[in-house]
């Protein structure tokens, strides 16, 4: 573990993919007074240079880094990354926020949303590792904390609406080529998606289990449970890839134990930190509100007009900054406030 004048060293794991140069971008702008910054990844983009704070740093090889340098580790690489070098990085002395799934359902690791948990990294006393949970969860649990706290939450129906970007660089690409050629006439074979995305709607995101949920639908079942800390809260998700590139939307119906009373939601909103609220007829897009963003925004709100006790609201967020940087960044801060 490195410090210097209290300052801290950290190091970015996938430095150099979307989620991973917005996480660079934002510890900038962030409270978190950084001594030394390390930019890794893997072989391929070694010696590239990312700018940071107005200099440039080298890409460093992930394989060949001593953790010991640092204090906080922030990943934003894949799964297999994850279970690699998580632990080594603890082992060294580090503090670990991970991005991917691998370690979300472990019940011996926080899986955190500041505006929900924060007070789990309270129990936090030797490096260790945080999971910061799936996007789409994200944005819900944000919605949803609210009217878990006044009213208490039976059962969540969701259906996601995600943007490419949610798969990466290459799905971006994809969805641009595929644009592009329908424009002029041609169709392109798809090779990121089963399914042709521009202009469609698929519903399939991650692979599909025995149950014919896919895992990102049942990632947002168990990730709320986990969250909350409450095993009784059901979600029954269906999770949909659509052809934007950055910024998830989300059509959510909430059955709540006691009748919400709308008014005093809205100014539970309208007073809660990282939440834009959008009141009577007008709503925001993830377009035109959210991309670029770090809230999550709040529109739609309407009484169930079939069930006395559930109501109805649309949610979106930007899925690289909120949903993935900037979460991993409310934590780090939070974090370093307490170690320093």
């Amino acid at each position: 573990m490195s410090f210097e004048q209290n300052k801290i060293d950290i190091a970015v794991i996938g430095a150099t993919g979307v989620v991973g140069e917005t996480i660079i971008e934002l510890l900038a702008k962030s409270k978190i007074p950084i001594n030394e910054l390390y930019l890794l990844s893997s072989a391929k983009s070694i010696g590239r240079t990312v700018s940071f704070s107005n200099r440039q740093i080298y890409v460093e090889d992930l394989a060949e880094f001593d953790f010991s340098k640092v204090a906080l580790a922030l990943f934003a690489a894949g799964s297999e990354v994850a279970k690699k070098y998580c632990k080594k990085a603890i082992e060294k002395g580090c503090y670990v926020i991970d991005n991917s799934s691998a370690y979300r359902d472990d019940p011996k690791i926080p899986l955190i949303v500041p505006e929900v948990n924060s007070h789990k990294l309270e129990q936090i006393k030797v490096p260790s590792l945080i999971a910061n949970p799936n996007c789409s969860t994200i944005q819900m649990c944000v919605a949803l904390e609210p009217i878990y706290r006044l009213y208490g939450i039976t059962r969540v129906t969701v259906s996601t609406y995600q943007s490419v970007s949610g798969t990466g660089r290459k799905a971006i690409s994809e969805l641009v080529s595929q644009t592009t050629s329908l424009l002029n006439g041609k169709i392109e074979a798809p090779k990121v998606y089963d399914k042709p995305i521009a202009f469609n709607a698929i519903p399939h995101i991650d692979d599909f289990l025995d149950n014919e949920y896919t895992k990102e639908e049942m990632k947002m079942f168990n990730e709320t449970q986990k969250i909350f800390s409450d095993q009784e809260i059901l979600v029954n998700a269906t999770a949909v890839r659509v052809p934007t590139i950055f910024g998830h939307s989300e059509s959510i119906n909430v059955e709540t134990k006691s009748p919400v009373d709308l008014e005093q939601l809205k100014k539970e909103y309208s007073k809660a930190k990282g939440v834009k609220l959008f009141k009577n007829t007008n709503y925001p897009t993830a377009m035109t509100d959210a991309v670029g963003k770090l809230d999550v925004f709040i529109g739609r709100i309407r009484k169930d007009i079939t069930h006395q006790n559930a109501i109805n609201l649309w949610v979106v967020a930007d899925n690289v900054r909120k949903g993935g940087a900037w979460n991993t960044i409310q934590i780090a801060e939070l974090l370093v406030s307490k170690i320093l």
